[in-house]
């Protein structure tokens, strides 16, 4: 489990982790009162918030779903690729939305003993098909604009394919405003599905508006399709990038190492920290785990030290997750495994 890493006085390598539930003193033995903290949200949302959010989703999903069989309707009888596109990029924002609704409610449920952390990692699982969905979508759409490019397509129904864009166009505003207090990997993966499809939405219009004046610039279909491909395929990099970081329990990008460990130090009988490590479970619950090296004149307050580390954590970092092991100076990690 190698996360953010550092080392202050007293580190002699990569420790043996207090068993969850324990805490070691100065001399490696276990206590009980080990504190092991989790915010109210550390396993599952709380029932209102949980409630509200899945309600958020599944309105979004009804809405995304019947805009995309509108705008296959309207492109298939148009003709235009780029509200074929449009109801293909929309077939993924209905899939991110479902795959955030799926994982809105697995993360409700409880941690057990053989997922202690619940269910929150499948929102990353369901990221994952997601950024697979949206790969394959870009690939078709460039395909069939570059055919169209090469060899024109019948004439369009300007008027029709504009109808359905504003229709479009409403449904995507309506969705985002849907989303825009959803802060999960998934929902915010979805906020940006709708988001390019909401530019798209104003760019087919455009289109069809330029079309209608200039008749020759049939060539304008294709060329929107082939912006909404590299609309899809940006967001689908920046989410391989957000899952990535997670997967490989990377420090969160918000949370400096440096500043949590002088955060940490600063505590009243701290002399340093090590064997720090930082990650994220899923969206919004970051976890820690780390040694307090401790003043032998300090080892009465351990209660008081961890109360003042832990609140400092959550308070400039967001970190509610936290395990802590507290060592006096003199303790020589004997039997320690080291992994580095």
């Amino acid at each position: 489990m190698s996360r953010g890493h550092s080392h202050g006085r007293g580190a002699h390598g990569r420790e043996h982790e207090a068993p969850h539930g324990e805490r070691c003193d100065g001399h490696g033995h276990e206590h009980p009162e080990h504190e092991h903290d989790h915010g109210e949200h550390a396993h599952g949302m709380g029932g209102h918030h949980a409630g509200a959010s899945l309600r958020r989703l599944a309105a979004s999903l009804a809405i995304t779903a019947g805009v995309m069989i509108a705008e296959v309707i309207g492109g298939w009888l148009s003709g235009s690729l780029a509200l074929l596109s449009d109801a293909a990029h929309m077939l993924t924002d209905a899939g991110a939305l479902g795959l955030a609704l799926v994982a809105a409610y697995l993360a409700t449920r409880p941690a057990n003993d053989k997922r202690t952390y619940g269910y929150r990692r499948a929102e990353v699982l369901a990221a994952q098909l997601n950024v697979g969905a949206l790969l394959v979508l870009a690939v078709w759409i460039v395909w069939e604009a570059v055919e169209r490019l090469r060899q024109p397509h019948a004439a369009i129904d300007l008027r029709l394919m504009a109808s359905v864009a504003v229709v479009g166009l409403v449904a995507n505003l309506a969705i985002l405003w849907f989303l825009h207090d959803e802060h999960t990997l998934n929902a915010r993966a979805a906020f940006l599905h709708v988001l390019s499809d909401t530019v798209s939405s104003v760019a087919i219009l455009g289109g069809a508006g330029a079309m209608a004046l200039r008749p020759d610039l049939r060539w304008l279909d294709p060329v929107l399709s082939l912006a909404i491909a590299a609309l899809i395929l940006w967001g689908a990099l920046r989410l391989i990038l957000e899952i990535t970081d997670i997967l490989m329990e990377g420090v969160p990008r918000h949370v400096d190492v440096a500043a949590v460990t002088r955060q940490m130090e600063s505590a009243r009988g701290v002399s340093a920290v090590h064997d720090l490590h930082i990650w994220t479970i899923s969206s919004g619950l970051y976890a820690l785990s780390a040694h307090l090296v401790v003043h032998a004149e300090a080892m009465g307050r351990n209660d008081e030290i961890l109360n003042e580390v832990k609140h400092g954590l959550r308070r400039s970092f967001g970190i509610d997750h936290t395990t802590l092991q507290i060592e006096s100076v003199e303790y020589e990690h004997l039997h320690d495994v080291h992994s580095h």
